[in-house]
């Protein structure tokens, strides 16, 4: 058994950070899934909050960790 990880800029401050490429956050931008650090979530989520905006729900607890490999789509 394995665990597996993807990294890449996030997309608000595009600093790169790992995270499970299963249940990250992620906005499709163009076509394509672009994830988004947890700070930056928290951040976005809190400025919502500010402006009245209904906060995005909370991500699975594993977001930003390594899932288990079998986990993965064939």
């Amino acid at each position: 058994m394995g665990y597996a990880f993807a990294m890449s800029p996030c997309l608000v401050c595009g600093r790169p950070f790992a995270y499970n490429p299963i249940t990250v956050p992620s906005f499709f931008v163009e076509g394509v899934r672009e994830p988004i650090c947890e700070p930056c979530f928290r951040a976005v989520n809190a400025e919502r909050e500010r402006r009245g905006v209904a906060r995005f729900p909370e991500p699975a607890a594993d977001a930003w960790v390594a899932c288990e490999e079998s986990e993965l789509p064939s």
